[in-house]
């Protein structure tokens, strides 16, 4: 593990400029009305990176004025399909012309590896939105056979006016999946989001004005979940609400939302993902797979594979390899391309995964390796390895969103369905075998809402995800997203004298 307080990374990186700043409402970007500002941090170097403006209720209230304006009066949802796509297209080809700052704007704010963010985040937020914008002309209804005389069709209607609430560790993707459908349904939207993470989502809020996205239509208030999210989740002229964060804070944005108007809500919210390996499995795939299972992004993502059982035949043997291969991580500095993790979001963040890894040693887990910070600037942490663990102790049950794994021993595949199942939550599973028999038992078995056979992370535009029990409900990606933005809508006209129903 490199150190990376030492700066070499940086000294012949140029940062980028920070331009957007202030709320972006109704086209432009404006001061909020209380004028107050937060500061938003660099996690590498715990300095503050910009001031930004703080959207509180007054600011949502205005925003969504904008947006029910533009969807009640306004050309977006008027216009043909084929023109909301063509303007969504040049909305993702300003995107790849601004790769490098965008992929900038999420290291220094979210921790993000830039290589990664250049090479895979940013280009896929304007695939998610070219892949929407191709739907966005082929929304349709049915034409119906009623069994009496009656004509009977449906029509499929944008929902109006969506309030989205997005988390901090995938600032771009998490922003595309959610805005992408959006638009390409015929709704506006009021977006704010996570505190830690705004500066990328105003930057996409520039380029869109840049494509020709009309005022009002797209709106981004940066602001805090008590002020600006519990706004948005209560607002009376809010048709919808997505959110992606915390089960707890999921409640609570379903509770406001049932409290209002009774808006329709979709959650993705946390999990504890198991990675179920079989004793035919290449150990040192499975080892590779398990590593960066829970490493990936630093472990600040929800279907991070936190919980990994291995089959008792192979078990000591992967053991052994996956501890070599975590203390060969290289933790550093984003902007080095050798780098693998970066540090954790934040301070809070920082010394909330700093605390389970005390826990669970306190708890009587056996620490393979890690469990340190690294470095003495910059939220840094080791990847971190626990065995021995017990399914009840508080690093196995709770989602730490941080660089740790537990890991445990299973005899059958029985067993092993039995522990994979064993969480509240139900985001997303693993498995690694050979066996197809294996493979079909246990991913019809766990009960989550994908699963990866002898892959992981295998994420696409086409491939719907989202949650079992306390990971929420709704999908994301597919048109299953598309048609959370749409009403089905039955128009019905009687038959008089015809010759056949």
């Amino acid at each position: 593990m490199n150190d990376p307080t030492n700066g070499h990374a940086t000294s012949s990186f140029k940062l980028p400029s920070i331009n957007f700043t202030k709320l972006f409402i109704n086209g432009q970007f404006v001061h909020s009305i209380s004028g107050k500002e937060f500061e938003t941090i660099d996690p590498r170097t715990e300095e503050v990176i910009a001031k930004v403006s703080e959207g509180r209720k007054e600011d949502i209230d205005v925003a969504v004025k904008a947006a029910r304006a533009a969807f009640d009066h306004g050309p977006w949802p008027r216009m043909p399909g084929a023109e909301r796509a063509k303007i969504m297209m040049k909305w993702a080809d300003i995107i790849d012309q601004n790769i490098e700052e965008l992929a900038a704007l999420d290291t220094i704010d979210a921790g993000k590896l830039y290589n990664w963010g250049k090479t895979v985040d940013i280009p896929g937020v304007a695939n998610t939105i070219r892949y929407y914008a191709g739907v966005a002309d082929k929304i349709h209804g049915e034409v119906l056979k009623p069994s009496r005389e009656l004509h009977a069709y449906t029509l499929m209607e944008p929902i109006g006016v969506v309030g989205h609430i997005i988390p901090w560790n995938f600032p771009s993707a998490m922003f595309a999946v959610k805005v992408a459908p959006t638009l390409a349904a015929g709704c506006t939207l009021v977006l704010k989001p996570a505190e830690q993470t705004p500066l990328s989502a105003l930057f996409y809020a520039h380029l869109a004005k840049q494509a020709g996205i009309p005022d009002g239509v797209l709106n981004v208030v940066p602001g805090f979940g008590p002020t600006a999210g519990a706004a948005i989740s209560s607002h009376m002229d809010i048709d919808k609400v997505s959110f992606t964060g915390s089960t707890e804070v999921g409640r609570e944005v379903m509770q406001a939302a049932a409290r209002s108007n009774l808006k329709p809500v979709s959650l993705e919210l946390g999990g504890k993902s198991p990675l179920v390996i079989f004793d035919d499995a290449d150990v040192d795939k499975a080892a590779e797979l398990a590593l960066l299972g829970i490493l990936y992004n630093k472990g600040e993502i929800c279907v991070a594979s936190s919980r990994v059982f291995v089959q008792e035949g192979i078990y000591d043997e992967f053991e052994k390899k996956l501890v070599e291969k975590a203390k060969a991580w290289v933790v550093g500095d984003p902007f080095d391309p050798k780098s693998q993790q970066g540090p954790q979001v934040d301070k809070k963040q920082f010394e909330k995964i700093i605390s389970y890894i005390e826990h669970g040693k306190r708890e009587g887990a056996t620490l393979l390796t890690g469990g340190k910070r690294v470095g003495g600037k910059g939220y840094y942490i080791e990847p971190t390895i626990f065995s021995n663990v017990k399914e009840d102790m508080v690093i196995v049950q709770d989602e730490i969103f941080g660089p740790v794994m537990s890991l445990k021993k299973f005899k059958s595949i029985e067993e092993g369905i039995r522990s994979a199942n064993n969480t509240k939550y139900g985001l997303a599973a693993g498995i690694v075998t050979k066996n197809l028999d294996t493979a079909n038992t246990v991913s019809r078995s766990i009960r989550a809402g994908i699963v990866w056979i002898n892959c992981y992370f295998a994420f696409g535009n086409d491939i719907p995800y989202g949650g079992y029990k306390m990971s929420g409900f709704g999908r994301d990606f597919g048109l299953e997203a598309l048609h959370k933005y749409l009403q089905v809508k039955s128009v019905v006209t009687p038959i008089y004298n015809s010759p056949w129903l």
